[in-house]
């Protein structure tokens, strides 16, 4: 049991309206979009500054008291649910832009900033923070998972664009990690430790994140195939060619036939690409869109529809965008669970076909960032039935070790929370030893974000 919050004294901390044990509030920060059991916290605070955070962790640190970052609570493996209890720090407070360096392809924010919003003010500029997972994340949440979304194949990860944080660390102390230099062989990259580690090392309160320039000209492409093994294969070939498409996302036939039904679409329900390509002017997108039109045909596309501009763009990757919405929507009385592995672009045709075929007797959906090897596998069911759920983790654990075999990983992009812990010393190894004697190092009373990463 760890010992209840002095609500007086934390007020002191912050004040009267920033501190609150309210049933709804604790409700509210008991749970993330995932399928896992809610735990509620003790507290809830909501701090504006980065000295204010390390004076919540001092008094969590001397009473001894859980602590987990709160950031829009978007997560899908539980990855802020306080299954200790104690203190909930939410970030909602601590959104502020602080600095645009346009000159420098920078820019400064406090940790619960919106992407979205962030994307918003940066465009004013011609500016562009990549990663897009989709939902309506904070930036320390996506510092905490490392989150990429569908940009992913051309831009890779959170991980590429964090050149600087300020991190609390368990004691209460405040270190600055990193540089505002574009490359630096200085020292350990202690930013990237931090970076995807779910706040169980240390609390980000701000970070400085390298942009690139908003690009100009756009195509937006969809093509559909008779069979799965196709829509794959044309990933692959696309990659071959020396194309470097910006986005490629994968559609399972059944998911197509969710987002017509939920969304009043009449698509085309095979397998599906959904892709997009930068370049300099229309004319040459158009060139470069002829040859992914020959590569697509060359893999049996049964159709192609493409066009360039805001207003396309827009209109096929709302689509996408949609997926996870329109699923939980078709089934409302059923949970979702879903897998998230990585494997090499070479066995991602395998993966697939193999997911398919382990959740042919379950409500199951396949989608996923086909560019960088990302499968997502969507279960819906329900988790009071320990019968019905016994199979749905039991096709998890298939999943994610054939993804193992084939060298990939457990989670591609959402986060090891509390779901995936179990195949952490599968896929590290001795490795993961040192991870945990790293975390002890570091947090050696468990006190940041327990259960995650580590099995309780």
């Amino acid at each position: 049991m760890t010992k209840k919050p002095n609500l007086r004294e934390l007020k002191t901390i912050l004040d009267e309206r920033r501190v609150s044990a309210g049933p709804s509030v604790l409700e509210l920060h008991s749970h993330d979009e995932s399928f896992h059991a809610p735990a509620l916290p003790d507290v809830v605070v909501w701090p504006y500054t980065t000295q204010e955070v390390s004076r919540l962790v001092r008094y969590a640190f001397k009473h001894k008291m859980p602590v987990t970052a709160w950031g829009a609570g978007t997560s899908l493996e539980g990855n802020p649910i306080p299954v200790k209890g104690g203190m909930v720090i939410d970030f909602t407070q601590m959104n502020r832009i602080i600095a645009v360096r346009p000159e420098d392809f920078q820019v400064d924010v406090q940790a619960g900033v919106i992407y979205k919003d962030l994307n918003k003010t940066l465009s004013r500029d011609g500016l562009l923070f990549p990663p897009d997972p989709g939902a309506a994340a904070t930036i320390g949440g996506m510092i905490g998972n490392n989150a990429s979304g569908i940009r992913s194949v051309r831009y890779g990860a959170t991980k590429d664009y964090v050149m600087r944080l300020v991190v609390v660390l368990p004691g209460g102390d405040i270190i600055h990690l990193g540089n505002r230099a574009r490359k630096s062989a200085s020292g350990y990259n202690l930013a990237a430790l931090i970076t995807g580690s779910e706040g169980t090392l240390g609390i980000v309160t701000e970070a400085t994140l390298k942009l690139v320039g908003l690009p100009v000209n756009f195509m937006a492409v969809r093509t559909t195939f008779p069979a799965i093994f196709q829509a794959t294969q044309a990933v692959y070939s696309i990659m071959r060619s020396g194309l470097t498409p910006a986005a490629m996302e994968f559609l399972d036939a059944n998911v197509v036939h969710v987002l017509n039904a939920d969304r009043g679409l009449t698509l085309e329900e095979n397998p599906t690409l959904l892709m997009e390509f930068y370049g300099f002017s229309e004319q040459g997108l158009r060139e470069e869109m002829q040859f992914v039109e020959e590569i697509c045909l060359e893999n049996g596309a049964l159709s192609i529809d493409q066009g360039i501009g805001a207003e396309e763009r827009s209109r096929l990757w709302d689509i996408r965008h949609q997926t996870y919405e329109s699923i939980k929507r078709h089934h409302p009385e059923l949970s979702p669970l879903i897998m998230d592995v990585a494997v090499p672009l070479s066995r991602y045709s395998e993966m697939v076909d193999f997911s398919k075929e382990t959740v042919r007797a379950l409500t199951a959906y396949l989608f996923g960032h086909a560019g960088d090897g990302n499968i997502h596998v969507h279960v819906m069911d329900n988790p009071h039935d320990p019968k019905r759920w016994a199979k749905v983790e039991e096709a998890t654990r298939l999943i994610v070790m054939k993804a193992l075999d084939f060298e990939g990983t457990c989670t591609g992009e959402h986060g090891i929370g509390i779901g995936k812990n179990r195949f952490m010393p599968v896929e590290h190894g001795e490795s993961y030893e040192l991870m945990k004697r790293l975390k002890a190092w570091l947090d050696p009373d468990n006190l940041f974000n327990p259960g995650k990463f580590f099995p309780l």
